[in-house]
């Protein structure tokens, strides 16, 4: 899992710690693709009342992403 959040991490995918309404999802996808927050966030709403699973992708973008200032453990092998 380690592995996976580090590559979130390198590509700037984080869940800031200010900003952030719920889990900070959103605020993350929004300052790594430079739009504002309220933006990612609706687009979030219009498509949990569409057919389809955004809540699922939210809860794994929760689960994938990692908080701000995460530093992945080191390894003792």
């Amino acid at each position: 899992m380690d592995g996976i959040r580090g590559a979130f991490a390198r590509a700037g995918l984080v869940r800031p710690q200010n900003g952030r309404w719920l889990a900070g999802v959103c605020a993350g996808v929004a300052a790594r693709t430079g739009i504002d927050a309220w933006m990612v966030r609706l687009a979030l709403l219009l498509l949990t009342i569409l057919p389809g699973s955004a809540v699922v992708v939210y809860a794994v973008l929760w689960f994938c992403m990692p908080p701000q200032g995460w530093v992945p453990p080191t390894r003792t092998h």
